[in-house]
């Protein structure tokens, strides 16, 4: 169509958080037009699973939807990426031509995964990347195939969990990463060092401090070996390129706001800032796309990607997108996420982002039960669980109460505290999530 669709509000995004978001807009009593566009033709679908189920066969990519918790109403226009948008008209354009206007926008685009470079490597058969349910859907019936050998890039959450479920099918894996334990930068090498202990107890070949340059092809165009920087190679027939994700910001390109690979930056009401500070009235962000100040520590810029943050922002911005200019609430959240590999259920609560001290407070890293506290300039910042979640909220509560490091002293099952050098790379290390920039 080339004319302009009837106006209203518009989510970009059949993401978590544009679902989420386009109910709560209805549950908060907006009963106008409400358009959802997808990039994907699928509904709405629950990505933590695939990672995890469905590559192990235990669900199907395709049962993975989203429940509906409030009536919609909403006209879906799915299959269909958004290319453009015109602040100036109110206008979201659609890669197919269509134009659909608008009276209030929520974005919650979310993220891509990051692909590996084509004139590397990155087009050859074999070489997957994890984000969406087709990547599942593929991954799964390479990995039901029964592979020689499964070389997984990147030693992050996805990447562990992947390599978790290689070894439950009984296949040989191999992890690379430049840090020097998985979820170095994320958890420090004192507590990345347990994981990397569960990679090798559970038969994964893990090879820290190692970076691939360059993944090679046979004759066909598949993939069987890497190369790796320092002139080594190993073979391989599936790869998975778990090089972290960048925000799905591309389509708003000469909108005039605030947006890069890194997200949509708003203010405290979710409200997406122009390129000159001043938030949209008529824009909102939430989920893995938007970067918000976070309160609890102290303003700064993030974006968060995971599921609890996507769910409370989305009805967060809903809310404000349904208030008068002079009750826009500011977002409060403090990040939270999970992941379940090895046997082990780690649960982890805040950023660990600039923390000088780590102290495991209850259990201890050899059982693999415990957990760790984390602290900055005498205040607690993060807590991470393995399999020991028990004081998890307590400890979650002493963050958001900016109490010091460690804050609870009198707990009944507490150890004698193990202090730990954070252990977190240098800003100058290699990530996993700049393998595919190396």
């Amino acid at each position: 169509m080339s004319a302009a669709e009837l106006a209203g509000i518009v989510v970009v995004g059949a993401s978590l958080a544009g679902l989420r978001g386009a109910e709560a807009l209805r549950r908060g009593g907006y009963e106008g037009p409400l358009t959802i566009v997808g990039a994907e033709p699928h509904r709405p679908y629950d990505r933590p699973p695939l990672s995890k189920h469905v590559l192990a066969g235990e669900l199907a990519a395709d049962a993975t939807g989203l429940p509906a918790l409030a009536p919609l109403r909403a006209r879906w226009r799915l299959g269909q990426p958004t290319v453009g948008l015109d602040r100036a008209d109110r206008i979201v354009r659609l890669a197919d031509g269509t134009r659909l206007a608008y009276d209030r926008l929520l974005v919650a685009t979310g993220a891509e995964a990051r692909p590996w470079p084509a004139p590397t490597g990155g087009t050859l058969t074999g070489v997957f990347t994890l984000r969406g349910r087709d990547d599942a859907a593929a991954l799964r019936a390479a990995l039901a195939a029964g592979p020689r050998r499964v070389l997984i890039v990147g030693a992050g959450l996805i990447g562990c969990e992947a390599a978790s479920c290689c070894r439950d099918l009984g296949l040989a894996v191999t992890v690379v990463d430049p840090n020097p334990t998985p979820l170095a930068r994320s958890l420090g090498t004192g507590i990345g060092g347990v994981i990397a202990a569960c990679l090798r107890d559970a038969g994964v070949a893990f090879r820290p401090g190692t970076q691939v340059r360059a993944f090679e092809g046979d004759g066909a165009g598949h993939v069987v070996r890497a190369r790796f920087a320092d002139g080594g190679a190993i073979e391989a027939d599936l790869v998975i390129a778990a090089l972290g994700a960048t925000r799905a910001t591309g389509w708003l390109a000469g909108a005039g706001l605030r947006a890069d690979a890194g997200g949509l930056t708003c203010d405290a009401a979710c409200r997406a800032l122009a390129a000159d500070g001043t938030p949209c009235p008529d824009i909102y962000a939430a989920g893995d796309v938007a970067r918000w100040p976070i309160p609890v520590y102290g303003g700064r810029l993030v974006s968060v990607e995971h599921w609890g943050n996507a769910v409370e922002q989305a009805g967060h911005a809903a809310r404000n997108m349904l208030a008068g200019p002079d009750d826009q609430r500011p977002y409060a959240h403090l990040p939270a996420y999970w992941s379940s590999q090895f046997g082990i259920n780690i649960k982890a609560v805040g950023l660990t982002d600039g923390a000088d001290s780590v102290a495991v407070v209850q259990g201890s890293r050899a059982s693999r039960r415990f957990l760790a506290v984390y602290g900055r300039a005498g205040q607690t910042i993060a807590a991470v669980s393995f399999d020991q979640a028990r004081w998890l909220p307590a400890y979650a509560d002493a963050i958001l109460a900016g109490r010091p490091f460690p804050p609870i002293r009198d707990a009944t099952d507490r150890a004698r505290p193990e202090s730990l050098a954070p252990g977190f790379p240098s800003p100058r290390a290699v990530s996993a999530d700049e393998f595919a920039h190396a």
